[in-house]
């Protein structure tokens, strides 16, 4: 049980391994999958940064630009502030100078549109660099919340897993310590097996060197007085009267008894089923005391009649058999002999079937063929004719494979041994194929009766008739079932009593040694009688010769005491006075009469004491040393007896004692190669476990590294775009206010 439990713990740790490494295995396959995105969004921020550089560079050079430009106008309107006065005071000079100035004006005026369509150009460009660096940061908004969602995912994932590692590892350190502790109680029990097999061996050395010499012994014995053995041969073998089993013998007449009252039943079920079929006929489909049936109807009725003499056979066969199966009896195929005459009324009762089985098929066509007949019930009437048909093939299948079991007791070679145990599962079979087409036609037959009660010409004596059918069908259903399952139930019993039959051979060789043999056990039971006669004649000899002794030493005791009461009587009749003499001597006289009677008895009693033993004479003295001899010898051969019967046992029990003493021996080295076994996979899955552990250390350790490291960049990323959403809108604003 120990080694089955470890072995189931490590397979259950085998699996939660497996499983762990294939979690692992998607692990790694999900931290390359985010470095590999990590990589690409890296380069992508790289080149992000490359663009918002140049991007910065064209802003720095128009910002640049644009303050050129701005202090060129700022000049350009200063001196146009300072030319203004000057044209006033010196109207001469400026219409000679007019013309220069509207040159330069011109030329101003080209520069500024210059100007204005460079700026107007550069408004476009920053506007596009803006919505484009929109659009990349809402992008890169949108992946950082994936990225963010995912990573809270992974580390939730993680999380359970090193919460459930943690729980396995638990769990794995309980099993150790519980896997230790039974290590211990079987090293215990090892030493104590140890301990108990050096006892047992010492006590079966000892065994075998007295059984040793005992058989030794018996076998000189038996070389010298047996004269042959009869179970070397299995002619005589079969011979020989097996050890009578009666707890066999009353389980078999127990399940005959059973057998019986279910073949009563069904007899009675078949009985009355026949007897309501043949009034069916007399009233359907034409009434008899109205019209006159069809001769074909005539002919099944008057066969349906004869059904009593065939089935009633059937129970008196099966009360045969079960009264041939007795307490003293031994039962088996080849002594049932009885089993083959309820074979032969089956037989007959098959041939009945046969014969009245066209007459049935006909009488339900000429039912379809009637103008009161539907087509439900033509179809009903059809479905009972494919029933009947059945029922007789299972019946004459049931009936083959009985006479099959009856030839082991009339035909010693119709029926193979080998073959016996497949004959009886298919009788089991065959009785199961009865019980369903029994309740194929309970149900057809049902329906039928249904649809023949709505008929309007429906009588009710035809209801009644119907309804009695319905309830014979119905007990040939229950009966087919019961005796069904009662024989499924017992089958495995019937095949092992198969083997039941003389020591040493595998069963009887004919049926005739078989009925030697029960002549032989009768002969041998009558023999047991007589001596227990014997024995009990003895018996009483023997307390005779005991209540004979005791009253031989009560009459010797009684001698004595006469012997002394008249010396007694003397001594005191020569002591007495002479006027006392008349009345001693008549005391005397009444105590002689007495005494002589007593000693009339004595004698009577004690002249057999004296012939047999007091005063024994050479007859009667040989004839009792040949009774002491004869009885010691008696004495001596029933200790032989109990002598070897008790060295039989004791050899057997040696025998059981050496073949418990190897299991065990057996038993320990499996238990000891199991616990090295339990001890390496305990050593190795530990070893796998602490491995499985720094592995997903590691991986914890370096997924939690990239977190960070992607939560830094992340971090870089915003504070950039913040930077560069600042700029672009100080930039704006410039652009805007200029």
């Amino acid at each position: 049980m120990a080694s089955a439990e470890l072995q189931g713990k490590y397979q259950k740790l085998a699996q939660e391994y497996s499983k762990l490494r294939a979690q692992n295995q998607v692990l790694k396959k999900g931290v390359v999958d985010e470095q590999a995105n990590s990589a690409a969004l890296k380069e992508q921020l790289k080149m992000k940064d490359q663009s918002l550089r140049k991007l910065q560079q064209e802003m720095d050079s128009l910002t640049f630009r644009n303050l050129q430009l701005a202090k060129r106008v700022e000049l350009l309107q200063d001196e146009l502030a300072l030319s203004e006065p000057r044209g006033k005071k010196n109207k001469k000079s400026g219409e000679s100078s007019s013309q220069l100035s509207q040159e330069q004006k011109t030329v101003f005026d080209e520069d500024l549109q210059k100007k204005i369509e460079e700026n107007e150009r550069l408004h476009i460009q920053f506007f596009e660099a803006d919505e484009q660096h929109k659009h990349v940061e809402a992008e890169l908004r949108s992946r950082l919340a994936t990225l963010e969602t995912e990573a809270a995912q992974h580390q939730a994932v993680v999380d359970g897993l090193t919460r459930k590692y943690m729980e396995t590892i638990e769990k794995l350190q309980n099993d150790k310590a519980k896997l230790e502790v039974k290590s211990q109680t079987l090293e215990k029990e090892a030493k104590e097996c140890r301990l108990r097999t050096e006892e047992c061996q010492l006590q079966l050395k000892n065994l075998h060197e007295d059984l040793s010499g005992r058989l030794e012994e018996s076998l000189s014995i038996i070389n010298e007085k047996v004269p042959f053995n009869d179970t070397k041969y299995s002619q005589y073998n079969a011979l020989n009267v097996p050890l009578h089993n009666r707890r066999h013998q009353l389980k078999m007449r127990d399940i005959a008894g059973q057998a019986l009252a279910f073949v009563q039943d069904l007899v009675t079920a078949l009985l009355n089923f026949h007897t309501y079929t043949e009034q069916r006929i007399q009233i359907f489909p034409v009434d008899s005391a109205i019209d006159t049936i069809s001769p074909l109807n005539q002919k099944f009725s008057q066969y349906l009649h004869e059904n009593a003499s065939y089935v009633r056979p059937l129970e008196e066969g099966m009360l045969h058999l079960f009264e041939s199966i007795t307490e003293d009896t031994v039962t088996v195929l080849e002594t049932t002999v009885k089993l083959k005459t309820f074979s032969e009324h089956l037989t007959s009762y098959i041939c009945f079937l046969r014969k009245i089985l066209p007459y049935q098929l006909k009488s339900l066509e000429e039912e379809c063929e009637s103008s009161l007949c539907t087509s439900a019930l033509r179809a009903r009437n059809l479905e009972l004719s494919q029933d009947m048909k059945k029922m007789t093939a299972v019946f004459e299948k049931l009936q083959t494979y009985i006479a099959l079991l009856a030839l082991p007791s009339t035909e010693p070679d119709g029926l193979l041994r080998a073959n016996y145990s497949s004959v009886l599962t298919n009788v089991g079979a065959a009785l199961h194929g009865f019980h369903d087409i029994m309740k194929d036609i309970s149900k057809h037959y049902s329906q039928k009766a249904t649809i023949e009660h709505e008929l309007p010409t429906a009588t009710q004596k035809l209801i009644t008739t119907n309804d009695c059918i319905l309830s014979s069908v119905v007990a040939l259903t229950n009966g087919a079932g019961k005796i069904a399952s009662f024989f499924s139930n017992n089958l495995d019993y019937f095949i092992a009593s198969l083997s039941y039959g003389p020591k040493a051979a595998s069963g009887f060789i004919s049926p005739l040694s078989a009925e030697c043999m029960l002549q032989y056990k009768k002969k041998a039971a009558a023999y047991m009688k007589s001596l227990r006669k014997v024995q009990q004649s003895l018996e009483k000899i023997s307390k005779l010769e005991q209540e004979k002794e005791h009253w031989m030493l009560e009459a010797q005791l009684a001698k004595i005491k006469l012997e002394k009461e008249n010396q007694r009587i003397a001594d005191k009749l020569k002591n007495t006075s002479s006027g006392q003499l008349v009345g001693l001597a008549q005391e005397n006289a009444a105590v002689s009469n007495a005494a002589g009677q007593d000693e009339a008895t004595a004698k009577a009693v004690s002249e057999p004491i004296q012939s047999t033993s007091l005063v024994p004479d050479v007859e009667s003295r040989e004839d009792l040393i040949k009774n002491h001899y004869m009885a010691r010898i008696v004495e001596l051969t029933s200790q032989l007896q109990l002598a070897d019967s008790k060295s039989v046992h004791f050899y057997a029990e040696c025998r059981a004692l050496s073949k418990r003493l190897a299991l065990a021996e057996k038993s320990k080295e499996a238990l000891t190669e199991e616990m090295k076994l339990a001890s390496q996979n305990i050593s190795r899955l530990q070893d796998e476990l602490t491995t499985t552990k720094r592995s997903y250390e590691d991986q914890l350790s370096m997924m939690s590294d990239h977190l960070c490291s992607m939560n830094e960049t992340l971090s870089k990323q915003r504070e950039e775009i913040d930077t560069l959403k600042m700029s672009s809108k100080g930039n704006s604003k410039k652009n805007k206010s200029r």
